[in-house]
C-alpha cells in the first residue's frame, strides 16, 4: 500500500494559485483527510517558483511557501542526485530520453525524489515518469485507489 502523493509542477501550480480550481482545492483536501502525506519535492519547487518569479505573481509564490510549511517538503540531496543520473543513464541505454542530452533532466531528478520516499507522482504529463516511477495523473489518484 501507497500512502504518499509527491506533487509535479502542474498540480503543483494549480495549488499554489491564490485562488485554487475547486477540484484540485477538494482532490487535495481529500487525500489530506485521508492522512495521505503529501509531499513537494524541492526540483517541483524550484520548477514552479522560477515561473512564478518570471511573471511576478507573489501571490502565488507566497502561497508556494506556505504549502511549504504545511504539507511534507522533500530537498534534493546527493542520493537523490545520484539515483537520478543513474535514470537518466539507463533511460538513454534504453533508448528512451525524457530531455535532451544537454539538459538537465527534472523528470529523472523528481522519479529519484519519488523512489526515495515510495510515493506516487501526481502529475498532468504521465508519460516519462512513468518509465521510472508509478505515476499518475492527479484526478486519478483517490483515497480508494491508496487505500
Amino acid at each position: 500500500m501507497n500512502n504518499a502523493v509527491m506533487l509535479d509542477s502542474g498540480p503543483l501550480g494549480k495549488i499554489a494559485h491564490p485562488h485554487p480550481n475547486p477540484a484540485i482545492t477538494a482532490w487535495l483536501a481529500q487525500l489530506l483527510d485521508a492522512n495521505v502525506a503529501i509531499i513537494i519535492p524541492e526540483i517541483t519547487d524550484y520548477e514552479v517558483r522560477r515561473n512564478l518569479l518570471l511573471s511576478n505573481l507573489t501571490k502565488s509564490v507566497a502561497r508556494l511557501d506556505q504549502l511549504k510549511q504545511i504539507l511534507i517538503y522533500t530537498p534534493i540531496t546527493t542520493t537523490i542526485m545520484l539515483r537520478a543520473a543513474e535514470l537518466w543513464a539507463e533511460a538513454r541505454k534504453r533508448g528512451k530520453p525524457t530531455a535532451d542530452i544537454k539538459e538537465l533532466d527534472g523528470d529523472v531528478i523528481l522519479a529519484a525524489q519519488a523512489l526515495q520516499v515510495d510515493a506516487i507522482v501526481a502529475t498532468e504529463n504521465v508519460g516519462h515518469l512513468s518509465l521510472f516511477v508509478e505515476a499518475k495523473h492527479w484526478r486519478d489518484i483517490t483515497v480508494d485507489a491508496n487505500n
